[in-house]
């Protein structure tokens, strides 16, 4: 059991669990040993357990019986399978096959269900694992097919090749872009808000869970709208300000409720300095939408502990708000590349469009954003407003 316990504490998916919990789930599972070729279970038969890999690795299979199976997925150490048929109740949709000797663990459907209902860590930690599942079963499909057709595989790669050889030229054309963008940014909130949907049905006669799986949909809801609303603004070219009477006061307070539960499970925390009392002309929901960009930016760029600190002072002829994170930083070779479209640094991904959506909004109220970072030592962002446009 230690074992399974030392074992569970290295896994990904669970990073963000306390000892106690991973201790519960080591608690809970059973080992099984398969051989090569062995069947863990049959697309269409009832599930009973999840699985997560011990040792070995196991392959995920759709119409693994017929003449032309389609290779789904390869799951390694650390990986969950089978979870999804525990959630929505029905059969499962794939045949699972040891591609090699492999030892596994399992989780009892009552165990399983009991550990997500009473642990909102572990529901969270299941959930990134269905989305990680998710992505890499749709990129190992797409390789299965190249394999089992030469003729498509050829195409295929001719078309990447053609793909490649245009983004080096930067002559891939605006309609491609934002088709590869936006099928790669859409499916982690999706992805969340399937899982949520799931866990809201598990938790219904729960007011205050199902509350907090409501609030946590309609964050990832909002993420969506976001992304449309960045794709909208850089597929017209220019931004046309719909301005209105506002205060940095109230841009601070949605920026802090937009943020609460995404930095609360990465450890983070949000600290405000408003200095800037008087009204404010401005476009709010833009500008708004700029400093949250730069607010995920910092997320991504933090650890644990981390803090983002956000000030709002006047200066002679300009209104100034200033982000500043406790990150990792940025080398001066990936800062010169910050404002280019599709360009992102980052690990966790993204559009490639935040900085420069907050640069094109800035500037289109007659502002500067300035953008100071060093490896090591955070990043500090200045956004300018003149008074002329922006307040008295």
């Amino acid at each position: 059991m230690n074992d399974y316990y030392e074992f569970l504490r290295r896994i990904f998916f669970f990073k963000d669990l306390s000892d106690q919990e991973i201790l519960l789930v080591a608690n809970a599972c059973h080992e099984e040993r398969h051989t090569s070729g062995d069947i863990l279970f049959l697309e269409g038969s009832a599930a009973d357990r999840c699985y997560i890999v011990l040792e070995g690795r196991v392959e995920v299979w759709k119409d693994y019986n017929e003449a032309k199976p389609s290779l789904l997925g390869v799951h390694g150490p650390g990986h969950f399978f089978g979870e999804l048929a525990l959630l929505d109740e029905l059969p499962r949709s794939a045949t699972v096959v040891a591609r090699e000797n492999a030892r596994v663990l399992f989780l009892y459907r009552e165990d399983f269900r009991n550990l997500i209902r009473d642990h909102s860590s572990i529901a969270l930690s299941v959930m990134v694992s269905i989305s990680f599942m998710l992505r890499s079963s749709n990129e190992v499909f797409l390789e299965d097919l190249k394999k089992r057709n030469t003729e498509l595989e050829s195409a295929y790669r001719e078309l990447e090749e053609v793909h490649a050889d245009r983004l080096r030229n930067e002559r891939l054309s605006t309609l491609g872009k934002f088709s590869s963008m936006i099928l790669h940014d859409i499916r982690n909130p999706l992805s969340m808000l399937k899982g949520l949907l799931q866990l809201m049905i598990l938790n219904l006669h729960e007011p205050e869970k199902l509350e907090g799986h409501v609030r946590n949909a309609l964050a990832e809801t909002a993420r969506l709208e976001n992304l449309a609303s960045e794709f909208l603004d850089y597929s017209r070219g220019e931004i046309r300000l719909n301005l209105g009477v506002t205060t940095a006061a109230w841009l601070f307070k949605r920026v802090e409720e937009s943020v609460r539960e995404r930095f609360r499970t990465s450890g983070l925390s949000v600290v405000t300095d408003c200095r800037l009392e008087d009204a404010l002309l401005l476009d709010g929901e833009r500008i708004l939408r700029a400093l949250l960009n730069v607010a995920d930016n910092a997320r991504k760029a933090m650890s644990p502990g981390g803090v983002l600190t956000l000030r709002a002072y006047p200066q002679q002829d300009a209104n100034v708000f200033v982000l500043e994170d406790t990150g990792e930083g940025m080398s001066p070779e990936v800062l010169a590349h910050i404002f280019e479209p599709f360009y992102s640094s980052s690990k966790a991904g993204g559009t490639g469009l935040g900085m420069l959506i907050v640069k094109n909004v800035v500037e289109a109220h007659g502002g500067t954003v300035e953008v100071e970072s060093e490896p090591g030592k955070g990043t500090r962002v200045r956004l300018s407003i003149p008074k002329r446009l922006s307040g008295y």
